[in-house]
């Protein structure tokens, strides 16, 4: 069986740089461990599967160790095959997923929005006493905040987030908990960096979903709902977020680096 195979790299308009999915486009679903041994062989945080029925689209995320319940880079990789290669004439596209809901992405002029949960951000009470050393950080956070399975150190300058040498061993002792680090930008309204070691993501280079949290918090605290962020991971990459309600709308975007056929 050959399936269509691409890989894209989302949140950026270079290739090489942002954060590279994978795209599978099935006729019908493959069982979950068929599908975890191919997004291992593709071996990039995520990659996305999408089944199309007449009712609508189907997507699905893996990580080269388990399927993940949200996931945006791989969905923004995947709205761009579907706009630039697959139905040119759409301007928009619903995918039904399977612990998300239904996420809507259109064309934004030279970008695609996304629609995506919101997540509110509050204060943990139980943080690991360790998540100092897990991120190898010179200076104790201003606050540590909890939101959807997710630790995250609110650092004060973008110099300290750069800094981050992350003791990954550590990290996974986390699980089920990802680890995102955050702090006010200069070139931006804030950035982060993203630590997910037990889904077999050391370091995620660019991370819509944890934009799902962090747009909320940021737009609160600097009081507005509209904010420009960047990932200060290797490659590097920046979105756009407006808070909507109990939605965040995600902007960003993506160029194909490769085209070819899964053998399976």
């Amino acid at each position: 069986m050959r399936v269509p195979l691409f890989h894209v790299d989302a949140f950026t308009n270079r290739p090489f740089c942002g954060n590279p999915a994978a795209v599978c486009l099935l006729d019908s679903w493959l069982d979950d461990e068929q599908m975890r041994k191919v997004a291992a062989e593709n071996n990039l945080s995520a990659t996305a599967f999408l089944v199309s029925r007449e009712q609508g689209s189907e997507l699905r995320w893996f990580t080269p160790r388990c399927e993940v319940r949200l996931c945006g880079h791989a969905t923004l990789g995947i709205a761009h095959v579907v706009f630039n290669l697959l139905q040119s004439k759409l301007d928009h596209v619903p995918f039904s997923t399977r612990f998300s809901g239904t996420l809507t992405v259109w064309r934004d002029r030279d970008r695609l929005s996304m629609d995506f949960p919101a997540f509110e951000a509050n204060g943990c009470r139980n943080a690991p006493a360790d998540l100092m050393d897990a991120l190898g950080l010179d200076e104790r956070p201003s606050e540590i905040l909890e939101a959807n399975n997710t630790y995250i150190a609110v650092l004060n300058t973008p110099k300290a987030i750069e800094k981050i040498n992350p003791d990954i061993a550590l990290l996974e002792r986390f699980h089920p908990y990802a680890v995102i680090a955050t702090a006010p930008g200069d070139d931006a309204d804030f950035v982060s960096r993203y630590f997910a070691p037990s889904y077999g993501i050391a370091e995620d280079p660019v991370t819509g979903s944890a934009h799902c949290s962090l747009a909320p918090y940021w737009a609160k605290r600097l009081g507005r709902s509209r904010l420009h962020a960047r990932q200060l991971s290797e490659r590097g990459g920046e979105l756009w977020c407006e808070l909507a309600g109990e939605r965040v709308i995600l902007k960003g975007q993506a160029v194909l680096t490769m085209q070819g056929s899964l053998i399976i």
